[in-house]
């Protein structure tokens, strides 16, 4: 090459980027459950989170991608001993009871405005009075007040840390948080 002589220098090529992109998605239902006693003086509070089961899972893609459920009915109920799996379901959950340790029927869940991800029912929480001594083991959401057949699908349950004695006329109290969040 000669000084002061010109040289052109062409360079070609392209550049394809093909990278995709995985959010994980968590679902997740969050309790928190406030026990009184009859004079209305607070005695505990628990607060877990609960596995969303199989069915559960199933009926969030249902009522949001196919079937669209207008007002759809949840139900709170109070979990006996035993350990969620997810294939559990209200009509074979072999390794857990429900407790029915109140009058009526399980508590209507009234989930309040939807945002940032998140909604509950902190303005309408799921009240029981305890109309037997035993000890309650945790919690759980379904879609019927009454009955385990195969048309009461199970949404979720979950344990407390620990086992809770409750007495006859105290009061639980039941705040459910559900939030889908990408991770």
């Amino acid at each position: 090459m000669k000084i002061g002589s010109k040289s052109n220098l062409e360079i070609a090529g392209s550049l394809e980027i093909n990278k995709q992109f995985h959010a994980k998605t968590v679902l997740k239902h969050h309790y928190q459950v406030e026990c009184y006693d009859k004079s209305g003086k607070r005695k505990w509070t628990e607060e877990f989170d609960n596995l969303v089961v199989t069915a559960g899972l199933n009926k969030y893609l249902d009522a949001t991608l196919k079937t669209g459920l207008s007002s759809p009915a949840w139900y709170v109920g109070l979990k006996d001993t035993g350990t969620v799996v997810p294939g559990d379901t209200m009509a074979s959950h072999g390794d857990w009871a429900e407790l029915d340790v109140y009058t009526g029927n399980r508590k209507g869940f009234t989930p309040g405005t939807i945002s940032g991800g998140s909604v509950n029912n902190s303005g309408s929480k799921a009240i029981f009075t305890i109309d037997t001594q035993d000890t309650v083991y945790g919690a759980f959401l379904c879609n019927a007040a009454t009955g385990s057949g195969v048309e009461v699908t199970l949404l979720g349950a979950g344990d407390f840390s620990t086992p809770r004695v409750v007495e006859i006329d105290d009061t639980l109290n039941i705040t459910i948080t559900a939030s889908i969040a990408a991770d």
